[in-house]
Parts: C-alpha cells; structure tokens; sequence
C-alpha cells in the first residue's frame, strides 16, 4: 500500500480507508504533506497499520514519517509471519509493538545516515495498530490518536497524545529517551471499527476537557467506511472531508486519518 494517496479497499475482514492531505499552512509555503499512513493485511483477518506525523520544523520530516510507517508494518509482518501472537498472550503483543517501534526508529536513523543529517532533520511521530476481529493492539510515541469502537457503539481510546516539555511540544520517535515514553495497550472485545489520525484532527476528534474521543466525530466516520461500496468514491470523500472548510477552519495542519471496520 501507498503511504500518502488516499486508499479504499476491502480486504476478507476489513474495509479500509485512509488517507493524508496536505495542510493549508504548509500549503502556504510550498512545503510538501509532512504526515504518511501506511497498512497491511495479514493471514488470518490481521491488520497492521501505521500512521506518522514529521515534525514541521524537520527539514526531512516527510522522509522520516514514510520510513517510520513503512518499518514498522513491515517489521510486524515479518515477525507475525515467523511467531505470531496468540491472543491471550499480552507479553507477545507488547513485545511484537516495541521492536516494530525499535526497527521503525533504527530505520530513520539510518536514513538519516544515508542523507549527511543529523536524525533530528527526519524528527516523526508514530502511532502502530495490530488489531484482529477480537483484540486491538496499539503502541504510540508522540502526539496523534487511535481509537476503537465495539459493537455496542463503545469508543476505546487506545492511546492519547504525548507532550513534551513545553506547550505545543511533542516527543519524536527520534527524541532522546523515546522508546522509554511509549504507549502500550493491548484491548480485548468483538472489535468493530479503528480510526488513526495524526494531530491536525485533534481539535475535532477529542474532546476539549479531558481529551477523550469525542463520540459525534467519530461515529459518522465509522459508517461512512461502514457504508462504502466504491472504493474510487470513498477516496474522493475522504479527501474532500479532509480539504473542506468544516476542517481548514479549524486547522491548518496536515492530516491523516485511517479508518478501518470490521466486514460482516
């Protein structure tokens, strides 16, 4: 799968749409969408997804978003495909999350090698999910979100945004420390739906105080890719959703949002 063109597809288990658009303040100076996506379906109805976010401030920040996402899909479909994780295990699924996080950070500072700069140039967040029909697992480093929802309409907040030191500040997969500062979370129930996105939804997606999902943005994402029937039409819906004035009015960010729900 592309990491930045906007993907539909249904795949056995899941139905997945995703995409990343370039924000208007970005726009603004002809700097290119710094956030990628990328996803996987396995054996079995498992689906790997990664979405990144480069900083603004790294002059490589794309590289890095697309290095970090691509890594960390890869790394658990070769690791799944060798081992697996059986489901009642937390130690595997944990285990399976933190070295795809050490393969996607290894990753970009080879690349970063590679490019004659330092690896703060190619600075990203990283959010991966692994989620089969019963169980979702998600680790994070940064800010950004992943959600889930059961089938009784129940939103889980698998992880929340990360802040560093100071206001409007992050922690980077490449930050000192890093993997010390993750997000793991390993979630049982009859799954339904997933949503990843990076931080220029946030405003939209959680809730003022307290930062929990809000409920009205999410559940009509959830039946828009529920509803799907074109996979060309549910591109150019994303996107225009991404690109309409709801969302330029409310962030000028770049943005990404992966949406996934399980297929009866």
């Amino acid at each position: 799968m592309q990491t930045d063109e906007p993907i539909s597809q249904n795949l056995d288990y899941w139905r997945v749409v995703a995409a990343s658009v370039l924000g208007r303040s970005h726009e603004k100076v002809k700097q290119h969408c710094q956030d990628a996506h990328h996803w996987e379906l396995l054996p079995e109805g498992v689906l790997v997804a990664a979405v990144a976010d480069g900083a603004g401030s790294a002059s490589l920040g794309k590289i890095g978003a697309i290095v970090a996402s691509q890594t960390a899909v890869e790394t658990i479909r070769l690791q799944y495909g060798v081992q697996g994780a059986k489901e009642d295990d937390d130690q595997k699924w944990q285990l399976l999350l933190t070295n795809a996080l050490e393969a996607a950070k290894k990753a970009v500072e080879e690349e970063a090698i590679a490019c004659k700069v330092i690896a703060r140039e190619l600075a990203t967040t990283l959010i991966i999910v692994v989620a089969t029909p019963n169980l979702i697992a998600a680790v994070q480093v940064g800010d950004g979100v992943a959600v889930g929802c059961d089938r009784m309409g129940n939103i889980i907040a698998l992880t929340t945004p990360q802040r560093g030191e100071y206001v409007n500040e992050t922690i980077f997969l490449v930050s000192p420390n890093a993997l010390e500062n993750i997000q793991v979370k390993v979630w049982r129930g009859v799954v339904a739906n997933i949503a990843m996105l990076s931080d220029g939804l946030q405003m939209l997606a959680l809730e003022m105080s307290g930062g929990k999902p809000h409920a009205p943005f999410f559940f009509p994402m959830f039946k828009f890719v529920a509803d799907v029937t074109n996979p060309t039409e549910a591109q150019e819906q994303l996107v225009a959703f991404l690109r309409s004035e709801r969302i330029s009015t409310r962030t000028d960010d770049d943005l990404t949002l992966l949406l996934a729900t399980i297929v009866n």
